[in-house]
C-alpha cells in the first residue's frame, strides 16, 4: 500500500519532522525554519507527506494537549509547544501553511483539502498490540527523571485509533529511538515486516536508532 513512501529512506511526515527536531534543532533557530528544510528534502518530495499527517491529527478529536504529548515523547522534549506560547492543534496549522507553500513552489495551483480516512486503517488491530506491548516502557517514559512526558501510553493509543495507525507506529518507533527503550531482535523483525507492509522503506523502521538485544532462550 501506498508505495509511493518507499522512495523515502529515512523517517518521513511527522514522526520525521520530530527526529529532526531532536537531532538537530539548535535553541534560538525558528523552528519554522526546520519544518521548511523537512518539507524541502528531496526537491520537495516529503512535503505532501508531512502535510498528510499534521491534516489527518487536526481533523481527528486529538485535544492540544495530546500533540504536545506527542511531540514532546517523540522528541525526547526537544520541542514543547507549551514552552514557545502555542498549542498543539496551532502548531500543526502552522506545519500545514509552511508544506502547502513548499508545495505550491512547484504547483502554484495546489489548494489544501482534507487528508481524509487513514488509508491504513486496516492495521489499527496489529500497532495497538504493539503499543500496548511496551506499556510499562511507555509508562517509564511518563516517569522519566529527566525527560518526563505525562500520558504516553495513552496519547500513542488514541493517535493509533482515532488518527492513523501508520502515523501511530512511526511515532511509537520514535518515543523507543529517543527514550532507548531495548526490543528484543525478533520484535525488530515484525516491526520491519510491518514497515513493509505499510510500505515503508526499510531504514524508515532500522535507522541505527533503536536498540536491539538478542532473543532471549526460552
Amino acid at each position: 500500500m501506498r508505495d509511493d513512501r518507499r522512495q523515502f529512506y529515512i523517517d518521513f511526515g511527522l514522526s520525521g519532522l520530530t527526529k529532526m527536531v531532536d537531532a538537530g534543532w539548535a535553541p534560538g533557530t525558528p523552528l519554522l525554519d526546520v519544518v521548511a528544510a523537512v518539507a524541502d528534502w528531496g526537491g520537495g518530495a516529503y512535503a505532501p507527506t508531512l502535510l498528510e499527517d499534521a491534516l489527518r491529527v487536526l481533523e481527528s478529536d486529538l485535544a492540544s494537549k495530546e500533540v504536545d504529548i506527542l511531540w514532546c515523547a517523540a522528541s525526547r522534549r526537544a520541542y514543547r509547544p507549551d514552552f514557545f506560547g502555542v498549542e498543539g492543534r496551532e502548531w500543526l496549522r502552522q506545519v500545514v501553511d509552511v508544506c502547502a507553500g513548499r508545495i505550491r513552489q512547484d504547483d502554484p495551483s495546489f489548494a489544501v483539502t482534507p487528508a481524509g480516512p487513514a488509508p491504513a486503517a486496516a492495521f489499527v488491530d496489529e500497532v495497538l498490540g504493539e503499543v500496548e506491548a511496551f506499556a510499562d516502557a511507555l509508562r517509564s517514559v511518563e516517569g522519566h527523571p529527566h525527560h518526563p512526558v505525562p500520558d504516553v501510553l495513552r496519547t500513542l493509543e488514541r493517535t493509533v485509533t482515532h488518527v492513523d495507525p501508520d502515523l501511530g507506529f512511526r511515532l511509537l518507533l520514535r518515543v523507543l529511538k529517543a527514550y532507548q527503550i531495548t526490543i528484543d531482535a525478533s520484535r525488530l523483525a515484525r516491526y520491519q515486516d510491518l514497515g513493509e507492509r505499510l510500505g515503508y522503506d526499510e531504514c524508515v523502521v532500522e535507522d541505527g536508532g533503536i536498540d536491539v538485544r538478542p532473543d532471549t532462550a526460552d
